[in-house]
């Protein structure tokens, strides 16, 4: 794997900059469009999220220019691999977040308000797993076949089909919490006062799911994208935008992901891919121009053929 110069400290700054920025430019889009009349239809929320999505692609191609300006082509290519990587695992996460507002009962209005903080907690998380990653590769060459080890086990557990469940039973441990400390069913806030006393709310809870949920997604992310580069600066600018657009992106493809019944084995795919290259970096170096084409060619089969085939239709009798 090709060794690039040291990040320097203006990078680091002016990235946390630019991504204040861009969460400001957001926010502003999202709040003027809720301070509107209350004619918020599924149409314009749908809007909203192509705006928001667009904000973050565009950026994320942006942010490649410049690293080709500053740090040469191959730091650009290694950054374009982590992110689509990173992009496209992140799809498959949006399953769980959709059956976690389903089984807190989130509103729809409310949604955002949970991600948006969700993900400022998982840049914190995701910049620590990373240094933690590259220090453990840095120091003991043998982690790297654990990383790819737990890489094969999450592409095994993506050709594992769940066992079906009531996403609408409230689960134990909730009607534990309930007992031990009330719970407001509000979702305008995360702690409310209620008796005169502060109470966590379902909202608040929610919150707190994501995070956990961020920190599974992490343990097949991390040693993904470790995979393609050992650069922190790549790997983490890469990881945190793929992360900043997840949002948007869940609100733009909640309706189709039930159609792209094939994503999995794409995923799956990728994920042994990444663990194989690991495994056999000592004999054989695949660049990241290989992996970024066979990252989207992986996507694009798989996507094609999900929207291509239609579902089966089950006869009733």
């Amino acid at each position: 794997m090709q060794m690039l110069p040291a990040t320097p400290l203006s990078h680091w700054i002016g990235f946390h900059l630019a991504l204040l920025l861009l969460l400001g430019l957001e926010l502003a889009i999202a709040r003027r469009r809720n301070n509107q009349p209350p004619l918020r239809t599924p149409e314009s929320a749908h809007r909203t999220a192509i705006i928001a999505t667009s904000l973050w692609i565009a950026a994320a191609l942006a942010f490649a220019l410049f690293l080709r300006h500053s740090l040469g082509p191959s730091a650009s290519v290694q950054y374009l691999a982590g992110y689509a990587l990173e992009e496209s695992l992140s799809i498959d996460n949006l399953f769980v977040f959709l059956l976690l507002f389903r089984l807190f009962h989130i509103d729809h209005a409310h949604q955002p308000k949970v991600l948006f903080w969700g993900v400022i907690g998982a840049i914190l998380m995701r910049g620590l797993f990373i240094a933690g990653g590259i220090t453990l590769l840095a120091r003991f060459d043998w982690i790297s076949y654990v990383f790819a080890a737990i890489l094969l086990i999450a592409a095994v557990r993506l050709l594992i089909p769940s066992a079906p469940g009531d996403s609408t039973k409230e689960p134990g441990w909730i009607a534990w919490l309930k007992r031990l400390h009330p719970i407001s069913a509000r979702q305008d806030q995360f702690v409310v006062i209620e008796n005169g006393r502060p109470i966590a709310t379902m909202l608040l809870l929610a919150l707190v799911a994501i995070e956990l949920a961020d920190v599974v997604f992490a343990l097949d992310s991390i040693p993904a994208v470790l995979s393609i580069t050992r650069q922190p600066f790549l790997a983490y600018t890469s990881n945190i935008m793929a992360v900043m657009g997840l949002r948007s992106l869940y609100f733009l493809l909640i309706a189709m992901l039930t159609r792209l019944r094939f994503l999995h084995y794409g995923l799956a795919t990728i994920l042994a891919f990444a663990a194989l290259k690991m495994l056999a970096s000592r004999w054989i170096e695949i660049g990241p121009v290989s992996s970024l084409v066979v990252i989207l060619a992986l996507l694009v089969i798989t996507i094609c053929a999900s929207l291509w085939r239609r579902p089966d239709k089950t006869v009733n009798s």
